[in-house]
């Protein structure tokens, strides 16, 4: 299982006037009810007229997102819709599975543990269990993040094909902090040493105040999902901290993608769908 941003089709004729919130009630039509609808079912039920529809269907037919059967003429959901709601599946999945393991984590630690997913060339933080002492990290729950600093992002990035590595150190690197890492060259060579040891660490790349050691989630294909991390203010995760704490990572990032790799023959892929839409 890979966690991947589903590839949207640019090309086509754009939705114009219509506003979002119409596009988005003709798609929840395709959620609920029949499974294939027709132009005037479609008009009948969200009171708009049939040009609109028509026009809304046509953008979404020219991005995947919705199919048109060639006989009946009806529209049901196409492969992008479906590789959405994989998607969806599989991070509401990674997440369920992965709290008993984060409130282990925090036990053994003490301090915060975290779960993000692979996002395409991002990562997106899942779930967080904060430590109970006074001074804790705290992470936003929701929010993307680069994967070129941090020890989760660093943690995914080591997994990731070299291609999809030098993709993301193409790009412009911001500072967050001081200690953000800015030479590309200096990143590829510490990817290296964390593939060897199988675990990363940082102090102080994303937040001035915070330490923090993770480890790769893997799917039953070897290939990186996520990560889980515990994080700790920084005078609480000094070198020697984050070394003695790296096989309580370990082995929580160990089981978890053992877990996971139970679950995912049951949920498709978006390799699954584009196979089955071909």
């Amino acid at each position: 299982m890979t966690i991947v941003e589903t590839q949207t089709r640019l090309a086509g004729p754009a939705i114009g006037s219509e506003t979002a919130g119409r596009v988005i009630d003709v798609l929840l039509l395709f959620g609920q009810g029949p499974t294939r609808r027709g132009v005037t079912e479609i008009s009948r039920e969200l009171g708009l007229s049939k040009t609109v529809v028509h026009r809304i269907l046509q953008s979404l037919v020219q991005r995947d997102v919705l199919v048109t059967d060639p006989d009946s003429r009806d529209y049901r959901l196409g492969a992008a819709a479906l590789a959405l709601g994989s998607r969806a599946i599989r991070e509401a999945e990674l997440r369920v599975i992965g709290l008993p393991f984060l409130l282990r984590l925090r036990d053994e630690t003490g301090e915060t543990s975290t779960l993000s997913a692979r996002v395409g060339l991002e990562r997106l933080h899942l779930a967080q269990v904060e430590s109970e002492q006074e001074v804790r990290v705290s992470v936003p729950v929701g929010r993307r993040v680069p994967l070129y600093a941090g020890s989760s992002s660093l943690a995914i990035l080591a997994w990731m094909p070299p291609a999809d590595q030098h993709v993301v150190l193409s790009r412009p690197i911001p500072r967050f902090t001081a200690q953000t890492p800015q030479d590309p060259e200096k990143v590829l060579s510490r990817l290296t040493e964390i593939r060897q040891r199988g675990w990363a660490e940082t102090a102080a790349e994303r937040k001035p105040d915070a330490g923090a050691v993770a480890a790769p989630l893997l799917g039953p294909d070897g290939e990186v999902v996520g990560a889980i991390s515990v994080a700790g203010p920084i005078n609480r995760m000094d070198p020697e901290t984050r070394a003695r704490y790296a096989p309580f990572v370990l082995n929580a990032a160990a089981e978890l993608s053992t877990a996971l790799a139970n679950i995912t023959d049951a949920i498709p892929t978006d390799d699954d769908i584009a196979f089955h839409e071909s």
